[in-house]
This record gives C-alpha cells, structure tokens and sequence, in this order.
C-alpha cells in the first residue's frame, strides 16, 4: 500500500494499464511532455514512448473521433478532455457514435474508449472551467458514467474502466485532486497522507463498475451524493451531530439502485447533494428511483442540495457550491431542527 492523492492514483491506474496491455494508448491535450494540466499523466510519456502517449491538438471531436477509431480497431485508448467544460464539441462523437456502435453494429464491433475529464468548481475557473456535466451523460444510453471521490476508488475504477469493453465517461472531479475538501472555502483541502482512503495498493486492483459504496454508516439521515460532496456531507454531519449515513454513488451510471434503496429504507430520511445544477440534476433520477423504492418508509419528504440553475461564477464560486452550512441548513431541515 502507498499513500497516493487523486492525481497520484489516477496516475498510478494509468501505469499499472498501459504496463499489463501494449494496446492502451492515452491521448489528448498536454498529456504527453507537458505531464497534463493537473498532471495526472506525468512521466508517463517518457516511459512507454510518443507513440502510446500522445500530444493531441486542440480540437475535442478530433480527439474522441480518433480514440473511437483506435478502439474499433483494438486499441483500447484514454482520451484526457482537459475540462468537462470543454467535452462538448466531441459531444456528438460521443452520442452518435461510441455510444451506439455496439447497438447499430449488432454486436459486431464495439470501441472500448474511456474519456478522462476534470470537473466541478475548485480554482476559481468560472463558467468556462467548473461545470459538472455527469446528468447529460448519465442520460445516454450505451455509455457509463463515472465519479469518484477518494483515491482508492480513483485508481480501482478508471481500471475497471479502461478493461471494461464498454465506452466510459470518467469525471475527476478537480477540487479534491490534492485532498478532501469539507466545503469551508477558507481552509484548504487537507492531506490524504492523513486520510484512511489515502492508502491505494501499488498494483493491479480494480473496484467494479455498477456499484455505490457506503462510506459512513448511521441510522437517522442517509445522504446520497458523489465527488466532491461526499466529503462536505460527512463534515457537515459530524458538525451537527447528526447520525447520517453516507452513501457514495461514484457509479453514476448504471445506478447502484439496491445500495441506496437500502440505506434510505433504513434511516428513513433521504438528502440528495451534487454540485452540478440542481434542475434536470442527476438528483433528481436518484430522487424518483428512492421515491419508488422506498415511499413506505420515508418519513419525510426527499430533499435536494445542488448548485443554482445559474452558470457557474467566478467572483461568487462558494456562494454557489452547495458548501458545509447550505448541507448543515438541509440537514437541520430534514431532522425537523430548524
């Protein structure tokens, strides 16, 4: 085991892949001599060569054009968008074509393409560099979509998806690359050298797709959310003294539905957090499969904490992250202690 921060152990998963399969190939803007923005794929074009790691130009469709291409000819490659803000004029390849090549295909060919993209606010990049897009992709069909909150789960699923034959989009989300964050934005995000899921095992490992993990256990309250949030919901519970179970969703799609069904039928109570916006939110999904699953045994109505239906600011960034104290007023509201 090592102590590893996100961006070490998405490193580390890209090592372990392009070490074990010679047909992984990582492509995009940066990636390559420059180590990535966040650097995320430092060194590794130094080791496995220009030809597996490649320094793409700034042009998105071309980039999952050509990783599309790569996979339908038995490549398995890992095309970086630098910001999920700027996934979308690649949008259309993604839609029309990788998600549906299996399906108009009938099975002959598929294109195991997994795209690695930055997201959510953190650094002050403002509407064009903090927006967190996970529900439009969650919505198509024939593409997985991918969250991760710790560095263990990091490295475990980008594995799992990089090996898995199905097309996978795979948000990082940037705020918590270097350490938990609890939403208070005057401290900075602490080490993970002092956090338990720090600890990320050297080698192959992976952690399946499909599947939501509880990563604080209680009896009163479940929250539901992923990325950043899952660690501002457990200071925000442990502020108020609130015995909540915390459940991360990281598999966005497919939904873990039994997981989180089975928490909230438990405690009874259900909170919903995403930083993305709340209309049309991935919230909202997860809201009508527990309103189906579990209406007998709510005791209160489910509610909702997300980011305003407003473009992400730059100068009011933690006005609008659902923080530490808009999770404490939720929680309050649904333990009926306001």
């Amino acid at each position: 085991m090592a102590q590893m921060n996100m961006i070490e152990a998405i490193r580390s998963a890209l090592d372990v892949v392009m070490d074990r399969d010679p047909n992984v190939i990582v492509l995009g803007e940066d990636v390559g001599y420059f180590g990535g923005v966040f650097r995320c794929t430092d060194g590794l074009q130094r080791k496995y060569g220009e030809h597996r790691v490649i320094d793409a130009p700034i042009a998105e469709g071309g980039i999952v054009g050509a990783a599309i291409g790569m996979g339908v000819n038995g490549l398995r490659p890992v095309a970086e968008i630098q910001f999920a803000d700027y996934i979308y004029p690649g949008f259309d390849q993604i839609v029309s074509e990788l998600a549906r090549l299996r399906y108009r295909s009938c099975g002959e060919f598929f294109s195991p393409v997994t795209i690695r993209t930055p997201c959510g606010g953190g650094i002050r990049g403002g509407q064009t560099h903090s927006q967190s897009p996970e529900a439009i992709f969650a919505h198509v069909s024939g593409i997985r979509t991918v969250m991760p909150s710790n560095p263990y789960d990091a490295k475990g699923l980008l594995i799992s998806s990089v090996e898995s034959d199905d097309p996978v989009v795979f948000f990082e989300p940037k705020r918590i690359y270097n350490g938990p964050f609890d939403g208070d934005p005057e401290k900075p995000a602490v080490s993970w050298a002092s956090h338990p899921k720090g600890e990320v095992p050297e080698g192959h490992y992976t952690v399946p797709l499909g599947t939501a993990d509880v990563v604080q256990t209680g009896e009163e309250l479940t929250i539901i959310t992923y990325g950043t949030l899952v660690h501002v919901a457990q200071a925000a519970a442990a502020e108020i003294g609130v015995d909540a179970e915390v459940v991360d969703v990281r598999s966005i799609s497919p939904l873990d539905t039994k997981t989180l069904a089975d928490s909230v039928n438990k405690t009874g109570r259900c909170l919903i957090a995403h930083e993305a916006t709340r209309f049309s939110g991935f919230g909202a999904e997860i809201a009508a499969r527990i309103q189906k699953e579990c209406f007998w045994n709510l005791e209160a109505p489910i509610g909702r904490i997300a980011g305003w239906d407003t473009p992400y600011p730059h100068a009011f960034e933690w006005q609008y992250f659902p923080g530490k104290k808009r999770l404490i007023a939720g929680i309050r509201s649904m333990m009926e202690l306001a």
